[in-house]
């Protein structure tokens, strides 16, 4: 049990480098998961409407809880977005989105998908065994996270920095986050956080 250490090794405005340096990491994961996580606070309709597009058939929720003022019950949102016209799903926002979809239909329309809000694509793998650096890999925690508009790998506060994580066992790693650090030309940014 346990949560994985995650490292931030960039930290940067420009939304395509950002992706750029977490894609250029995650080829260097062993094994790559055929999904990746997918996460997104969606404030406007627009937003709504693109993940929508990248990730079909699959439920949003309310951003901040609700609660249905009668009875004070927790209040799902259960509705189909496509089914809904701009006006009635904008009575609905803010949404997000939380799970997990097909890697390529991800890597190929995230960058065109990105809104206002924060969302974040985690790849899970395994890093490579490194006898070296006496460092194994573990596929329940190895792995690569961007995070367009944050800077904690559990999604704190939106901020205008995008982040990139690597991810590794929930020991730690700090020689192994150092050497994939230095894959992208960049170093560890600060202590680990509580990963996936």
């Amino acid at each position: 049990m346990g949560n994985s250490r995650a490292y931030p090794v960039l930290r940067t405005t420009d939304v395509g480098e950002a992706y750029r340096q977490a894609k250029r990491l995650r080829a260097l994961l062993e094994l790559v998961e055929d999904t990746v996580w997918l996460f997104a606070e969606l404030p406007t309709v627009r937003d709504v409407r693109q993940i929508a597009a990248l990730a079909p058939g699959l439920p949003f929720d309310y951003a901040d809880t609700r609660t249905d003022p009668a009875t004070g019950d927790y209040v799902w949102f259960d509705l189909d977005v496509t089914a809904l016209d701009d006006a009635e799903l904008e009575e609905h926002l803010p949404l997000s989105f939380s799970e997990d979809v097909g890697r390529e239909r991800v890597e190929d329309g995230i960058l065109a998908a990105l809104g206002e809000g924060m969302t974040s694509i985690e790849w899970h793998g395994c890093w490579p065994d490194d006898p070296d650096a006496d460092s194994d890999g573990y596929p329940k925690y190895d792995g690569v996270q961007v995070l367009f508009h944050g800077d904690e790998a559990q999604y704190g506060d939106w901020t205008e920095e995008h982040t990139v994580f690597v991810h590794v066992t929930k020991f730690g790693d700090l020689p192994r986050a150092r050497k994939l650090a230095a894959h992208i030309g960049s170093e560890v940014l600060g202590e680990a956080q509580l990963g996936w």
